[in-house]
């Protein structure tokens, strides 16, 4: 599955690609590496090297900050996930949000099964694999509610997204290529990064969280962890050049913050609500901002005063290059909120007052 990096610079040629959880053909090549590795062991009995380090007993305390420390108290909340639809079979991953068996992961990692149309596994991290059903999905945020009959689940802790900061160290969990239980680390590259994923009525629009951790297909859904272990973002997607669907050091996390709201309201309702400003975009529109086509009656942005033909540079503090990018920026809200938008009328910017309204996401 691929949709256009809309939200990316287009020299670079980047085709924004939701983290597929397909393993089928990956088997061999870590059959052969494995091999490979095997043939390249040190017989057990060769002699030391002067100077060479001894190897640590594996019951060696860590430092608590360390990430070998924070994987091993996380990954007893971390799963994967097992999808056989009528469209194929796949994996990804999630992690535990609440002890009594409610897992979170991306949408577009059970889409092929909901409804019905399929069936879900959830395989924990003790290797016990268990029938999953899907809570809730918010189509527009790629996110998705599993509740499995399991209770006494390990729970991750969450952070807070609008505190990460670029620089920070982050680990990404999940089961790339369906290798349960991988861990790999880096750094928070960039923020607030516009991130459109999936096509027609499936597309999800994202403010996201940019890292250079790996990820690959199948880390889809997994957990981005910050420095003390804590959940700052759900894996998402990746970027690649050309037709090479694997890792360059572009990966995308949905920030924790809209996860949390969405997740709740799942939980608690079956479904979930997105913010808008009851406004249509002319997406063929060339200049620098976002151009209102039409404006729904008495809807948040005609009650703020916004009309057909303003052209929105800003919303919340943040500039607007393109509509994608508007989109974005209004989803990175939440329903009730209210945003100042700047917008261009006749050559002149204003400032405008628009409380966000909402509708239901699946």
């Amino acid at each position: 599955m691929q949709a256009q990096a809309r939200g990316l610079s287009t020299w670079a040629r980047v085709a924004i690609v939701v983290v597929a959880a397909i393993a089928l053909g990956a088997t061999m090549g870590v059959i052969g590496g494995a091999a490979g590795f095997l043939l390249a062991r040190t017989p057990p009995d060769a002699p030391s090297l002067p100077g060479s380090p001894s190897r640590p007993s594996v019951d060696a305390p860590r430092d608590p900050g360390s990430v070998a420390a924070i994987a091993e108290a996380v990954l007893p909340g971390v799963v994967s996930i097992a999808v056989d639809a009528a469209d194929g079979s796949g994996t990804g991953s999630g992690f535990v949000l609440r002890e009594d068996g409610y897992v979170v992961t991306n949408n577009h990692v059970v889409a092929g099964a909901a409804d019905g149309a399929g069936s879900i596994d959830v395989v924990l991290a003790d290797g016990r694999r268990v029938p999953a059903t899907v809570v809730g999905r918010n189509i527009s945020y790629d996110i998705a509610v599993l509740s499995i009959p399991v209770d006494g689940l390990r729970v991750l802790d969450v952070g807070d997204s609008d505190r990460v900061t670029v620089g920070d160290t982050v680990i990404a969990i999940g089961a790339p290529l369906g290798l349960d239980g991988t861990v790999t680390v880096g750094i928070v590259s960039a923020l607030d990064r516009p991130v459109t994923t999936g096509e027609d009525a499936d597309t999800s629009f994202i403010s996201a969280i940019q890292t250079d951790a790996a990820i690959n297909p199948g880390n889809s859904g997994g957990p981005l962890l910050d420095g003390a272990g804590r959940v700052i973002g759900v894996t998402s997607a990746i970027a690649t050049l050309a037709q090479e669907r694997g890792n360059i050091g572009l990966g995308f996390a949905i920030p924790v913050n809209a996860v949390r709201r969405i997740a709740s309201e799942i939980i608690a309702t079956g479904s979930s609500s997105t913010p808008i400003m009851g406004i249509t975009l002319d997406t063929r529109f060339e200049g620098r901002g976002a151009l209102i086509e039409t404006v729904s009656l008495d809807g948040p942005a005609e009650r703020a005063g916004l009309a057909p033909g303003d052209v929105i540079t800003s919303l919340g503090g943040r500039p607007v290059a393109d509509a994608d990018e508007l989109v974005v920026a209004i989803r990175d809200n939440s329903p009730g909120d209210t945003v100042t938008v700047v917008a261009e009328r006749d050559g002149t910017s204003r400032d405008y007052r628009v409380t966000l309204g909402s509708r239901p996401d699946e």
